[in-house]
């Protein structure tokens, strides 16, 4: 870890990876468990939570997230699992938000739930969400999620600008034949409902292990078609850390259309993130086959400078970059649900 000037007057430590990548993002997941059983993502039965005293504790998610921070973590994003199905979110949520030196703080869920929350999210401190959203269509809706929850998630994203947790980030898996007919729809939506359209490539984190490519709709793709219907301008000033390549509508239309796009055009050399497991394992690349145990080293009495180090020495073997196309490519042992999104 070495420092660097935030500004003149403040030195700010910077985590840095040995391909000289500065991480400033931490994605925790705070639970395992969700009430959808997206097609993508998990098996639709049979599916084997963690014991909840094998997950962090509000205590321990918070002290892990001081140690961070305190290396350089700008930038917190809460997640699942559905992370509104944990009891103490609001009050994870705020006890996150006082975090000295956090810049963002914000949540991603399936919307199922928000309605309940919306309100104690915002007065607790949270700053942005990011709901999923894969078809417009009921009956789509339904055969990716296995839950007729479509008005729910409208509903959710109505709430989310009611309480200002903007910009409003909406996430769409594609798969091709399934909801790839809705590219240009959802452009429209995105119009209507001002949201940030982010449309991701499908990746092989699904719980049955049916991921072939040929389902994936490559970003350049999405970009094409939208294109066509509404002429695109790249936003100005992004970060090369961005997963998303984004863009305005050039009639100054609201919303924003955001490609990610990990299968066909990798953005890993320029990856700022980590990932937090529920249960305590630090994840230095969503397609890890190598995770840090940090929940037993705290359990066991390991002190805060002992963690950093532990954190510290596993940033540094970060990996260069995922290898789905590539011949040794290794399925991770945990779907997205269990590694956090």
């Amino acid at each position: 870890m070495t420092y660097a000037h935030a500004n003149a007057e403040y030195l700010r430590p910077v985590l840095r990876d040995a391909h000289g990548r500065v991480i400033r993002d931490l994605r925790i997941s705070i639970t395992d468990r969700c009430n959808f059983r997206c097609t993508y993502c998990m098996p639709e039965s049979s599916v084997t939570w963690k014991a909840v005293e094998a997950l962090l504790t509000t205590d321990e998610i918070v002290t892990l997230a001081q140690i961070f921070v305190a290396l350089g973590i700008e930038k917190l994003r809460v997640t699942g699992g559905e992370a509104l199905l944990r009891d103490d979110v609001v009050t994870l949520v705020e006890r996150l938000a006082r975090l000295p030196g956090i810049t963002d703080l914000a949540l991603t869920t399936n919307g199922y739930r928000f309605e309940t929350y919306a309100a104690a999210l915002a007065a607790a401190g949270l700053r942005r969400i990011t709901i999923s959203l894969d078809s417009l269509r009921d009956d789509t809706f339904h055969r990716l999620t296995r839950v007729r929850g479509l008005a729910r998630v409208l509903r959710a994203i109505e709430l989310a600008h009611r309480y200002r947790l903007t910009p409003v980030r909406v996430n769409c898996v594609l798969m091709r034949g399934i909801n790839d007919n809705e590219i240009e729809a959802f452009a429209d939506f995105a119009r209507a409902w001002d949201v940030s359209l982010r449309f991701i490539e499908y990746m092989p984190l699904d719980g049955p292990g049916e991921w072939r490519r040929e389902l994936v709709v490559p970003g350049r793709e999405v970009y094409a078609r939208i294109q066509a219907r509404h002429p695109l301008t790249p936003v100005a000033g992004q970060s090369p850390s961005e997963t998303a390549r984004r863009y305005r509508f050039a009639d100054g239309a609201p919303g924003e259309i955001g490609i990610i796009a990990p299968v066909t055009e990798p953005f890993c050399g320029a990856c700022s993130r980590l990932r937090l497991t529920a249960d305590g394992k630090l994840r230095t690349c969503l397609f890890s086959v190598v995770e840090y145990d940090l929940r037993d080293a705290l359990r066991a009495g390991a002190g805060r400078q002992e963690l950093a180090a532990r954190i510290i020495a596993a940033v540094a073997k970060k990996e260069a970059g995922h290898r789905i196309n590539e011949p040794d490519f290794i399925l991770p042992s945990r779907t997205m649900s269990c590694i956090g999104g």
